[in-house]
């Protein structure tokens, strides 16, 4: 059969032989039973609902269509290998056949077929459906091939981002998989106990080799990052998932391991481009120079990450830092484009910039910026509010100004658009139609170019110049999301392009 969905994409040519790195590392650690400390209770089981309180889950219950190394490479997993069309037009996929369910059904083409129907399902395709909006329809063409079409060519990288977020559900899980997760992954789910723990145990039938490692995991939620890394200190937990920078280096410097993955968090100083003087572009560029990247990294963040003037992570291929050197932090030229702006005194102050108060990050890192601007004769309030006063006035537009991270940096570019400033229709901050146009068009013209390499480079380049020109996001810093503390005796740390936890590879050194 053949399914239709909402959108466009188009795909690359690829087979690789799976790496056996991890393997022969975990072979030098022995199992155990791995103590898991978290800092909030998981959502649900659902891996298409990828929020980051799912993260400890979702790569142990599930596997996806695809993997990325840690540098961005694709790489196989459920589908041994992939081939795109000529035209760019599809995938097709040839799948495992030594591969089941935790039920003992067999995976197949007909159960990625119906994962796809519910990603494709507004409601039902939760975070996942945005990204399905690439394809056109599927057919499964045999037990062990599925072909993916899309409704326009699209670039390779922006195909495998889509492969390796497809987490393929048993078909007869589905319609329960919130609450009773049944997938291929290393681990099964043996206990829930709701803002307590979650019990893990191992996929004796993971397809593999000698994974999992471990034979259960358990994750104990804590009410705060004191108290997980207390238990740490003293033995109660191997490691734990989410701590924040501070607890990270403090720990560090006690002999504890720090494990940063390649898919962090940047932190974006947010611009309200329709409000008071940030209608004025050349007054918004200033801020380009205006942010102390270096002490917020360092406040805010404890130094973990680096400062960034744009928005991606290493891994995504419009990555750049030339850009962080070119617009450093200087006042003079900050003050220089406040003057050209040709806007009076008494408008350049009068606005002000939101702050999570609930949130010591924001806080601190507001207050850098406050004391930054007053240098230059730009004098602000905070703005300070809470919870969901905060979070409504973050994503309808009701702010000046405001700092809040970004995510999916690591992927392709035009994932970007997934966060609410960057989305180029439907734009809860700055409106429809979008009020810049060349940024519109430069996110068109990076979906739209498929080669030779250089025409690519010069996609991503021009993206990168506009996004500084434009000036309605100027990011500041990368920081880990996801960001591990572990006990010196635990190895084996697999790192997940998203941060994850990954736990199939986990053991304890001898």
């Amino acid at each position: 059969m053949t399914f239709r969905t909402g959108l466009a994409t188009s795909l690359v040519a690829a087979a690789f032989t799976v790496s056996v790195a991890a393997e022969a590392f975990a072979q030098d650690l022995r199992p155990g039973r791995i103590r898991v400390g978290m800092l909030a209770d998981i959502n649900d089981f659902d891996p298409m609902a990828f929020s980051t309180v799912n993260f400890p889950t979702i790569k142990n219950l599930y596997d996806s269509l695809i993997e990325y190394t840690p540098e961005g490479r694709a790489i196989p997993n459920l589908a041994e290998s992939w081939t795109i069309a000529p035209d760019n037009r599809s995938v097709t996929l040839t799948l495992r056949a030594d591969v089941k369910f935790h039920s003992g059904a067999p995976f197949d083409a007909e159960a990625v077929s119906a994962t796809l129907r519910k990603a494709n399902d507004p409601r039902a395709g939760k975070n996942v459906y945005p990204t399905m909006s690439i394809v056109q329809e599927w057919a499964v063409v045999d037990p062990r091939t599925i072909r993916i079409t899309f409704r326009n060519p699209a670039p390779t990288r922006q195909i495998t981002d889509l492969l390796q977020f497809i987490s393929v559900i048993d078909p007869a899980a589905i319609e329960n998989v919130s609450t009773r997760p049944v997938g291929t992954g290393p681990y099964v789910l043996a206990e829930r106990a709701v803002g307590q723990r979650v019990r893990l145990e191992a996929n004796r039938s993971h397809w593999r080799a000698s994974q999992p490692l471990s034979p259960e995991v358990v994750l104990t939620v804590f009410e705060n990052d004191a108290a997980a890394t207390a238990a740490l200190e003293s033995g109660a937990v191997d490691l734990v998932y989410g701590t924040t920078g501070r607890s990270a280096v403090r720990l560090r410097a006690a002999g504890y391991q720090v494990v940063e993955g390649p898919g962090p968090l940047v932190q974006v100083f947010r611009i309200n481009s329709t409000r008071g003087p940030f209608r004025n572009q050349t007054f918004r560029q200033a801020f380009n120079h205006l942010i102390d990247r270096a002490g917020i990294l360092r406040v805010g963040y404890a130094g973990l990450g680096e400062v960034t003037a744009l928005p991606w992570a290493p891994a995504s291929p419009a990555h750049d830092p030339s850009y962080a050197q070119r617009y450093a932090y200087d006042l003079d030229k900050g003050r220089a484009l406040i003057q050209r702006s040709g806007l009076p005194q008494a408008e350049i102050s009068n606005w002000k910039l939101l702050v999570n108060g609930g949130e010591e990050a924001s806080v601190r890192i507001s207050q850098i910026v406050q004391a930054s601007l007053a240098r230059v004769g730009i004098n602000i309030e905070l703005d300070l509010k809470q919870g969901a006063e905060f979070i409504d006035a973050l994503l309808t537009g009701k702010f000046d100004a405001v700092f809040g991270a970004v995510g999916n940096v690591q992927k392709f570019p035009t994932r970007l658009t997934t966060n609410s400033i960057y989305r180029t229709v439907n734009n809860p901050i700055l409106g429809e139609p979008n009020p810049h146009p060349e940024y519109v068009e430069a996110i068109r013209r990076v979906d739209t170019t498929l080669g030779p390499e250089d025409a690519v480079k010069a996609a991503y380049d021009n993206l990168n110049r506009v996004l500084v020109e434009t000036a309605f996001g100027i990011p500041t810093n990368s920081y880990p999301i996801g960001l591990i503390v572990a006990s010196p005796r635990v190895g084996g740390f697999t790192l997940d392009i998203d941060n994850m936890l990954v736990a199939r590879t986990l053991g304890f050194k001898p």
